[in-house]
């Protein structure tokens, strides 16, 4: 019985011990589960976690890309802006293009009714062919011929002597300043035989207001000499001759065959270069290559009739800097209308001499001149 005691206090003992550690045991599981439940849990939650923060993380990065996209067509845009500025300024500098337009026929007839022209184009305009050319540079020449019926040299000479010598003096001054001035030169030395005998500082101080007048007194006094002693004090008709004298060149040349001995001749000075250039007749710069080409335009027997022509529509309406546009006859024909005053009112208080209702520049003119309304130039000292 002692044992039975003893042994179920053992047992007792025993089993005490089992059974704690069977709930530790079962504890220890259900920790063991709860820890892996959670351990799934934070599993599954992680990944939504991490899909969360990739978002966030690639948001930023579609909002830079936004930036990005949104900034570039900025760009593009700003390009644009350039693009269409560079488009434009080609256009303001073509605008002057515009303006050769055909001058109304109202200008002309008010031309017409007054009487009782760096670096211009080379080639002709619009494709002008040869023939078209050459129609055009001939009707020009009819509607000047029109228009200045009594064109005639704006020298004063009695004799070829006098012309080739008033001729070398008009060389950087105006005709009008040699007409005052020649009468005196004439008046004291009336042939080439006392021209060529004259004492230098005498003619010097008679040629003084055509300016440059020492190397123009050497010129005179020269060609003087060579012609009293290689031409019997007579000029030469033939243009070889007449080149070989001081002072004298082939615009000088010419000017005497085609006034004074009736041989054609084209007259290339200042006023006929800008005119024919500006009228793409020819883009020659240099006056003898000028003369070939407007020469092959033209029969050789309107040479000189279109050289008067040419020169005094440059000295009354063609003006270099600001031409009469409005006020022009040819304006029609003229590829270069628009640069100067279209306006015809304005136009017309640009013309000079007859043209205008001023004096012209010779002061004995021929009666033709004066019956067309012209007025002669006043002397010397006179206005």
């Amino acid at each position: 019985m002692k044992k039975s005691a003893a042994s179920e206090q053992t047992d007792s003992v025993e089993k005490t011990p089992a059974s704690k550690r069977t709930a530790s045991g079962k504890k220890a599981a259900a920790g063991r589960k709860a820890a892996a439940t959670k351990k799934a849990a934070a599993g599954e939650k992680s990944p939504a976690g991490a899909k969360t923060a990739a978002t966030k993380k690639t948001a930023p990065k579609k909002t830079a890309a936004e930036k990005t996209a949104t900034k570039k067509p900025a760009v593009k845009k700003t390009a644009v802006k350039k693009t269409a500025v560079k488009k434009t300024a080609p256009l303001k500098r073509q605008a002057p293009a515009k303006k050769p337009a055909v001058a109304p026929k109202k200008a002309a007839a008010a031309v017409k009714g007054v009487a009782p022209a760096k670096t211009v184009a080379a080639e002709p305009p619009g494709g002008e062919s040869r023939t078209a050319l050459v129609r055009r540079a001939r009707r020009i020449d009819r509607e000047l011929a029109e228009v200045y019926p009594y064109a005639h040299p704006e020298l004063d000479f009695e004799n070829p002597f006098q012309l080739v010598v008033a001729t070398v003096l008009s060389a950087q001054t105006t005709d009008l300043r040699v007409n005052q001035t020649t009468p005196a030169l004439f008046a004291k030395y009336p042939t080439p035989e006392d021209l060529a005998a004259a004492v230098p500082e005498e003619v010097e101080e008679i040629l003084r207001p055509t300016g440059f007048f020492r190397a123009k007194t050497r010129s005179v006094i020269g060609l003087s000499k060579a012609l009293a002693e290689d031409f019997g004090g007579e000029v030469p008709g033939r243009l070889e001759d007449l080149v070989k004298l001081p002072g004298v060149g082939r615009k000088t040349a010419f000017v005497v065959l085609g006034n004074a001995f009736g041989r054609p001749g084209i007259t290339v000075d200042t006023h006929f270069q800008r005119l024919v250039r500006r009228w793409r007749w020819t883009a020659e710069t240099d006056p003898d290559k000028i003369e070939a080409a407007v020469g092959a335009l033209f029969p050789k027997s309107d040479w000189t009739d279109l050289s008067h022509h040419v020169i005094w529509h440059g000295r009354r309406i063609c003006h270099a800097r600001k031409p009469a546009c409005g006020a022009c006859p040819i304006a029609p024909l003229c590829p270069a209308y628009g640069e100067g005053e279209t306006d015809p009112e304005k136009a017309k208080k640009l013309l000079k001499y007859e043209k205008g209702g001023f004096p012209g520049q010779r002061l004995k003119p021929p009666q033709a001149y004066l019956d067309a309304g012209g007025k002669p130039a006043p002397p010397l000292g006179a206005g």
